[in-house]
């Protein structure tokens, strides 16, 4: 006979596994969405994104026949939703008009900036050693993009931005979710109509966007982007605010920088400094800090 625990009771570990897998994934997003700008304007590369994981995950859609599910689920994905567009609106013209180094490291600022989001938006006073760790982990992502000499252009602003709003969305997901009988995938998918809805949008009101490219590398760059950066990292991400701190969860994917410095060199080739190594091994040792038994308090639904 199955159990009746939820998933997040049978295996506690689970949260914190999947936001680790989180940053694996979303480490490698930018050099891949980097590629896929190489064939497509940015409206369009968000749009077939997440217009792709919407249709996959219609069927998902099922879940909102509850009303109380769909209330809560409906609730949280208009905000969130709208949220996460500017986020990747920011991120991916950032990405395009700054160097790798400047983005990881003003990217990883959500570190530090989402213990304050979480205070403001859901009461929580951070801990110290959440402090502690997200200073930690902010250190280590200036030593691994080797930004000892920032200069803020307009890519490395919309980066800065996106590290703000991602700050709040994750807090904010975390107030909309928490305790609620949201569907995760129904969210998940509404989240990406949202996001391919306004980039076309977008699009519409700059002249339409150019004829689909046809060279297999933007569409495995694609493929990659929908079933992994998206589809699972926003599931992972949607699952583990309901049953863990904001906070928890921007430091265990802080990890990010760290795995797209490791896809850089084992994927594209390039090299790192030791200062680089030396940073990704302080995010590391940040990352298992925020996660040791007994010190940060871990919520459950």
């Amino acid at each position: 006979m199955p159990s009746r625990h939820p998933l997040h009771q049978r295996y506690p570990g689970l949260p914190d596994l999947l936001l680790l897998l989180v940053a694996m994934v979303w480490g490698s997003s930018y050099g891949l969405a980097k590629q896929a700008l190489q064939f497509y304007p940015v409206l369009g590369v968000l749009a077939l994104r997440f217009g792709l994981s919407f249709l996959l995950l219609l069927p998902t859609q099922r879940a909102l026949a509850d009303p109380a599910v769909r209330r809560a689920t409906l609730g949280a994905a208009l905000p969130l939703g709208l949220g996460l567009l500017a986020i990747f609106l920011c991120e991916t013209y950032g990405i395009a008009h700054t160097t790798a180094a400047n983005a990881a490291f003003l990217i990883s600022l959500c570190l530090v900036l989402t213990p304050f989001a979480e205070w403001l938006l859901l009461g929580q006073q951070p801990t110290t050693d959440a402090l502690l760790a997200a200073a930690a982990a902010l250190c280590g992502a200036w030593l691994l993009s080797g930004a000892t000499h920032l200069q803020l252009n307009s890519g490395d602003l919309l980066i800065l931005l996106a590290a703000v709003l991602r700050a709040v969305v994750t807090s904010l997901t975390r107030k909309l979710t928490a305790d609620r009988p949201v569907a995760t995938l129904a969210l998940t998918g509404l989240q990406g109509l949202l996001i391919c809805l306004g980039c076309l949008l977008l699009a519409g009101l700059n002249g339409g966007l150019p004829a689909l490219p046809r060279q297999p590398a933007f569409w495995g760059d694609i493929l990659f982007l929908v079933l992994l950066c998206t589809l699972f990292a926003f599931f992972a991400m949607n699952y583990a605010l309901r049953h863990s701190s904001a906070t928890r969860v921007a430091l265990l994917t802080g990890s990010e920088p760290v795995f797209g410095a490791l896809f850089a060199v084992l994927w594209l080739g390039e090299t790192l400094s030791a200062s680089s190594w030396l940073g990704g091994l302080l995010m590391v040792a940040a990352s298992l800090w925020a996660v040791r038994p007994g010190r940060l308090q871990t919520a459950t639904a």
